[in-house]
């Protein structure tokens, strides 16, 4: 073996290893451990059979996973409604304006996200900051009850998710070759014209990527449903977390978890096909 492979060979096995130890290792046991049963108060007998699988079948499991499913497109897509023009023109700014935009997009992740939901608490609890809002402008005659609520949740799921957007869209819009836009005016394009024929066509990327983006954490983040709405929302994440820590059941969380994982994966393997083939017709 020569040198120069020994020293490429010594700089990936710690990846290897990394991979191995942190990500395959892991992703295997919690396949054969949703096959497991309870067995006791704390133990798991490995009797492999589908119980598990066949208990996500319960209307009230699937009725979970709807509802987690149902809330991520419609977080992921208001996501996309604002963070789409918030990137797009974000990326057209001067490089001063630019770079204090992406410093005013970045300072919220310096402070904890738990942080960040519990403020919510006070703009959402009834005579909190939306509700004296509201009534002071003569909109509401008495205080709304928005906080443990379904748009509350869906509302901190686009606050957490929107930065993860912009950024997709920014990197794509920034790639884009001003010039196309240019000789699309000059061929009599008007400027919405433009967008939907040059423009839009040529971030695409950069919005799916965003959708991934945000659309397979919703499906988790169990903590913002906990935060804002309570025991009223109840997404996969949530379930998930209960069986581990409540009731421990881990080989059903681990069930939970594959599906999950599943669904998670068709939606990227549809993102990199639906891609792939709109490469494919730019080309032709």
């Amino acid at each position: 073996m020569k040198k120069e492979e020994r020293f490429s060979l010594s700089f990936r096995l710690p990846l290897f290893i990394f991979t191995l130890a942190l990500v395959l290792f892991p992703l295997v046991y919690m396949i054969v451990l949703s096959f497991a049963q309870r067995d006791g108060a704390w133990g798991i007998s490995y009797v492999l059979s589908l119980r598990n699988y066949r208990r996500i079948g319960e209307t009230i499991v699937l009725q979970t996973f709807v509802q987690s499913l149902r809330l991520a497109f419609i977080s992921t897509t208001l996501t996309a409604i604002i963070g789409y023009p918030f990137g797009y023109f974000m990326a057209g700014l001067k490089e001063k304006w630019k770079n204090r935009v992406m410093l005013i997009l970045i300072i919220p992740f310096w402070t904890s996200s738990l942080m960040r939901l519990y403020g919510w608490i006070i703009v959402f609890r009834a005579n909190g900051v939306l509700d004296r809002f509201l009534m002071g402008l003569g909109i509401t005659n008495e205080p709304l009850r928005l906080l443990y609520s379904y748009p509350a949740v869906a509302t901190g799921m686009v606050y957490i998710l929107l930065p993860f957007m912009i950024y997709s869209v920014y990197t794509s819009a920034e790639k884009l070759d001003r010039g196309l836009v240019e000789a699309a005016r000059n061929l009599g394009a008007t400027r919405l014209g433009a967008f939907l024929t040059v423009s839009f066509p040529l971030t695409m990327p950069g919005l799916f990527s965003g959708f991934v983006l945000t659309f397979i954490p919703s499906m988790g983040i169990f903590y913002l449903a906990e935060i804002l709405g309570g025991n009223r929302v109840v997404l996969v994440g949530n379930l998930i977390h209960e069986q581990v820590v409540m009731a421990n059941n881990w080989p059903f969380a681990a069930a939970l978890s594959a599906a999950l994982m599943i669904l998670t994966g068709l939606f990227i393997f549809l993102y990199r096909k639906f891609t792939k083939s709109g490469e494919l017709e730019g080309l032709v």
